[in-house]
């Protein structure tokens, strides 16, 4: 199973830089493309913060961040990819789409976002969305298939118990 996780993460970045070539060809000239009107549109945008547009040129501190999270979640995989499938699913997304999103910072300075819902402002990326669904799988995970709380509880019994 090692083997698809890997693919996951080299699969998401390529498709990501993919992407963003094709919209910087077909959307930046005209910025806006309507897809599904009044709800899913194509706009070009050049983000130089990180999430929302938040911290502005901020891209040698944000290639750092993201390099460790990487390494973590790498290490994380790598140390538990035969336990469960939801964490390494989740993991290699996050780092899939960590890697397709340093990658423009490290050689554009800024990363492409084009997707954009009308129910949500924030315009993003296919990366965003990638790292976005592993967060997800990996909330589900914690909360429901892992002993994260669990462990937590024992100890607080056995505390109060002492």
């Amino acid at each position: 199973m090692l083997i698809v996780y890997i693919a996951i993460i080299v699969i998401v970045p390529i498709l990501s830089q993919c992407i963003r070539t094709a919209v910087e060809a077909n959307v930046k000239p005209q910025g806006f493309i309507s897809v599904i009107p009044g709800l899913f549109s194509l706009t070009y945008s050049e983000n130089r913060g990180v999430a929302f547009g938040l911290f502005q040129d901020g891209t040698l501190f944000f290639a750092i961040t993201t390099s460790i999270v990487i390494i973590v979640f790498a290490i994380l995989l790598f140390k538990n990819y035969k336990k469960s499938k939801l964490f390494s699913v989740a993991a290699a997304l996050i780092i899939g789409g960590g890697l397709g999103n340093l990658f423009e910072r490290i050689f554009l300075g800024y990363v492409v976002d084009y997707l954009s819902l009308s129910f949500f402002p924030p315009i993003c990326n296919f990366a965003d969305y990638c790292i976005t669904a592993g967060t997800i799988c990996l909330i589900v995970y914690l909360l429901f298939f892992s002993d994260f709380l669990k462990d937590g509880k024992k100890k607080k019994t056995q505390d109060e118990q002492a």
